[in-house]
């Protein structure tokens, strides 16, 4: 029960934080011109609207754990590293920084995560190996929710919901430090709702979703889940399987298409939805969802037993690819 009211008053914190900040970073950006500006294409916003949530949530976020618990070497780790992707986010969302610069700094934050010794840990892969599986695992979510953040709503609410899952995920197995980093991250991105959800107020920016992105990927890193079947180490894939399916759209839409995957196209499952006479509401309460189901089946995933977990992840992927190439070929038809 005292560990039920430490997430809760956790939680309390840093949703009532994010209140508080996000009007603030708001009137910011209406101030000094910080705005994301409709272009009719990918931004299809009626209006310009102000950057910077995602320094909302940040300092949301920062506050709540250090409130919450003295700061260990993983804890220390990820909010630095979190940090050098918070900055390069927004010098990117002032002025827009070349793709090679935002990699090259992607990169040097999961060199510091990982000289804090924060690293895929498997035993059945050699150190270089795990090293290498952790930097396109980080390297792949902190896009992922990059790519996501198309919507009203989307990446935060998805993010916050993913979130949750890790916070349920690390207090099964008795890491506290991380589920309250994870629970002050759900709790952060929830407050920053009451402004991000349609009609958005504000966006969340490059800053937040890459750190956001970052760092539920770190979380995901320090994570326990293999300690009932040697299959619960692919519950992280299922609980953020969301932004990892809408990145493997965008990519196959593309290179179908002949364009660089690199390139951006409205080919996001969340504008290809809207295409089909989904509001954004609608297509933002879908995704969430989604998102809370996969959330429970990555759970489902560590708890059970091998040959059941194989079978779940085998007809996910199924369903996913099927929904996928439906969705695609149906706007294509139209």
């Amino acid at each position: 029960m005292g560990l039920i009211l430490y997430h809760i008053l956790t939680f309390s914190l840093a949703f009532l934080l994010s209140l508080y900040f996000t009007p603030i970073m708001r009137k910011g950006a209406l101030r000094f011109g910080i705005l994301d500006r409709p272009d009719g294409r990918l931004k299809r916003h009626p209006q310009p609207v102000p950057y910077l949530g995602g320094v909302a949530v940040y300092f949301s976020f920062l506050l709540t754990v250090s409130f919450s618990f003295p700061f260990t070497e993983e804890a220390l780790g990820l909010t630095l590293s979190g940090t050098i992707l918070l900055l390069v986010g927004l010098l990117d969302d002032l002025g827009s920084l070349p793709p090679a610069v935002k990699l090259a700094a992607q990169a040097f934050a999961i060199f510091v995560l990982a000289r804090a010794g924060v690293y895929i840990k498997l035993v059945f892969l050699p150190p270089w190996a795990n090293l290498s599986l952790t930097f396109l695992w980080l390297l792949a979510i902190t896009n992922a929710f990059n790519i996501l953040d198309v919507m009203d709503g989307l990446a935060a609410g998805v993010g916050g919901i993913a979130a949750i899952g890790f916070a349920i995920v690390a207090t099964l197995n008795g890491r506290i430090e991380v589920a309250t980093m994870a629970i002050a991250l759900g709790g952060s991105l929830w407050g920053f709702m009451r402004y991000n959800f349609a009609p958005a107020k504000i966006f969340l920016g490059d800053a937040g979703s890459m750190f956001i992105g970052f760092l539920l990927g770190g979380l995901a890193v320090v994570g326990s889940y293999s300690w009932k079947n040697p299959l619960g180490f692919l519950a992280p894939a299922v609980v953020l399987g969301v932004p990892i399916f809408d990145t493997l759209l965008v990519i196959y839409s593309r290179l179908k298409k002949g364009i660089s995957p690199f390139r951006g196209s409205p080919d996001h499952f969340a504008i290809k939805l809207q295409g089909l006479g989904l509001s954004p509401r609608k297509v933002a309460l879908l995704s969430y969802g989604v998102g809370g189901g996969l959330a429970g089946l990555g759970i489902g995933v560590m708890e059970m037993g091998s040959w059941r977990a194989v079978l779940v992840i085998s007809l996910l992927l199924l369903i996913l690819a099927i929904w996928g190439i439906l969705i695609i070929d149906r706007m294509e038809g139209r």
